[in-house]
């Protein structure tokens, strides 16, 4: 069984991804993050990353992380020292950010470019209300977001989700059957990429959605819904 815990990494969800991952004791806690950006999330270093694309997106979670009084990754912290508590293996099943965000640049057309830097400038004034109504018209449909992303940014869609979710799903397939329960902590914007990829696997989902709206405490549990 593969369990999908959907987050976002600048919301105050750490209380639940803890009682998620503590409630199954799965064998496997596979974290959506790379070797160098987990141990920059689990030592809290900075890294470095100037004025890049990277560099800009990053400033942008770290401020609306701070107006949700987190820091951002507090999801993935939660999830890797509960995994550590309750002895279950910490398995990183994304591919190098750097890597992946050098290959989006170098494919995108001089269009895709100038969208993708006029949206990660202005995503440096964007304030906690306007995340919120972004999160709700993705609630209400999330095809039709991911079609509008896929318009504006088709190599962004293509790479960034298409890509990963298929290169996630194969590891998460085989980590299932050589190890047996697995709870998988994943952005929400892979959720259903990853259900249809792991078709045929039992999958249980848990959205950001029910995450943030989890009571907090140590019999805390959310609804699910299974995929077979």
């Amino acid at each position: 069984m593969i369990t999908l815990l959907g987050v976002g990494h600048v919301f105050d969800i750490g209380a639940a991804i803890r009682a998620e991952v503590m409630a199954r004791r799965p064998k496997v806690v596979a974290l959506e993050l790379d070797p160098a950006r987990y141990q920059a999330i689990m030592s809290r270093e900075p890294r470095r990353r100037g004025w890049s694309i990277l560099g800009l997106l990053a400033q942008f979670q770290v401020r609306i992380a701070d107006q949700y009084g987190v820091q951002v990754g507090d999801e993935m912290v939660a999830a890797a020292r509960a995994a550590q508590e309750i002895g279950s293996e910490i398995v990183l099943i994304d591919e190098d950010s750097r890597g992946v965000l050098r290959r989006v640049w170098a494919e995108m057309s001089f269009r895709e470019r100038v969208r993708l830097l006029a949206s990660a400038l202005g995503a440096l004034f964007t304030r906690k209300e306007r995340v919120e109504a972004e999160l709700q018209r993705f609630y209400r449909d999330e095809q039709s977001f991911l079609r509008e992303f896929a318009t504006e940014l088709p190599t962004a869609k293509r790479i960034l989700i298409d890509e990963r979710d298929a290169v996630m799903a194969r590891t998460l397939r085989q980590l299932e059957e050589s190890r047996g329960g697995i709870v998988a902590v994943v952005g929400e914007g892979h959720v259903d990429g990853l259900v249809h990829h792991l078709a045929g696997v039992p999958v249980e989902v848990v959205h950001l959605e029910q995450l943030r709206a989890a009571p907090v405490g140590p019999n805390a549990s959310v609804n699910v819904s299974v995929h077979l």
